[in-house]
């Protein structure tokens, strides 16, 4: 059977994810063992004896979740089970990418590794510039607020020149998430709940993802991505940058560099991906550790049943189609 494939993005990861597919299923562990040849990093470490706090550092983390994804797309092939069509979630864009053949397992595995060490390095850049100045950056998650909504209140403080925050993940009707430094941050909690928000969380990450305060990081990314091939897609995939169809392999590329500055669409990539299912009976799997994707399908009222596959139970449960 074909599925639609949601790959989840960092801030899924956990230690011990995929150590008991790799046990049940050998083709795991051996693509895990590819992708650390490749990379040069020792990625079974990471997803197993790597502390929490460790593993959320970008540069471990983005490989570490990539190689559960396509060792999960390598045990689902085995099983018969193939894409129809795919979409990632930030990070994940680029496990869409590989299921999609616009990239080989080596090229993806090598630009993930220099994605999360080019986002790690200018994450700590950032953050000694905010201990110097006595402020810092960062995310927060916007509950119970039309994302549109928080779009407007927000554009006087998102010039991407000069802005100090702006929204950055654009998830369900129910969440959105902003980006910005501390002030920022500040500025559009008071804002959003004046507006009738029921929370504004502060998030544990690294940086202020998805905004114009990574250009820094996406100049050196374009740099390292000038060379490399990026093929047509051969079945449908979309674009966090849009929310729309990639067409073409130069597109995929040019949008891998854009949504490190520009939000993640989500809420549009959904209603894409029920519009092409249409009345069709084609279920849903999340690719990777968690089942946050498969809560934001069902919170944006799409048709269709979302799976994780995130556990040897979640992906046996799959492959018997129990």
């Amino acid at each position: 059977m074909d599925y639609i494939f949601l790959f989840s993005g960092q801030g899924s990861q956990f230690k011990g994810m995929a150590e008991d597919i790799c046990k049940k299923y050998p083709s795991a562990r051996t693509v895990i063992d590819e992708m650390s040849k490749a990379s040069g990093e020792d990625i079974a470490s990471f997803l197993w004896n790597t502390k929490p706090e460790e593993l959320a550092r970008s540069d471990r983390s983005q490989i570490a979740i990539t190689a559960m994804q396509a060792a999960i797309i390598t045990v689902l092939q085995e099983h018969g089970i193939t894409p129809a069509a795919a979409a990632g979630f930030s990070l994940g864009e680029f496990s869409a990418l590989y299921a999609a053949k616009v990239l080989d397992l080596v090229t993806m595995t090598k630009l993930v590794t220099l994605r999360g060490k080019i986002m790690q390095k200018y994450c700590e850049k950032l953050d000694e510039q905010s201990k110097a100045s006595g402020s810092g950056c960062g995310m927060a998650a916007v509950l119970k607020l039309d994302p549109e909504r928080i779009v407007e209140i927000l554009k006087p403080y998102s010039d991407p020149a000069t802005g100090i925050v702006f929204a950055a993940n654009l998830n369900s009707p129910m969440q959105t998430v902003v980006s910005g430094t501390a002030e920022g941050l500040d500025v559009a909690e008071k804002l959003c709940k004046d507006a009738g928000a029921k929370r504004f969380v502060r998030l544990a990450v690294a940086g202020p993802f998805h905004s114009p305060l990574m250009r820094g990081a996406a100049e050196e990314f374009s740099a390292v991505l000038h060379d490399v091939p990026f093929n047509d897609p051969v079945i449908p995939i979309f674009s966090n940058v849009t929310g729309k169809r990639l067409l073409t392999g130069e597109e995929a590329k040019k949008n891998a560099v854009l949504h490190l500055t520009h939000p993640v669409h989500w809420l549009e990539e959904e209603r894409e991906i029920a519009s092409l299912i249409g009345t069709a009976e084609r279920p849903l799997l999340e690719i990777g550790p968690g089942m946050t994707l498969c809560n934001l399908w069902r919170d944006s009222g799409c048709a269709g049943n979302c799976r994780p596959t995130g556990t040897v139970e979640q992906l046996t449960g799959v492959i018997r189609g129990e």
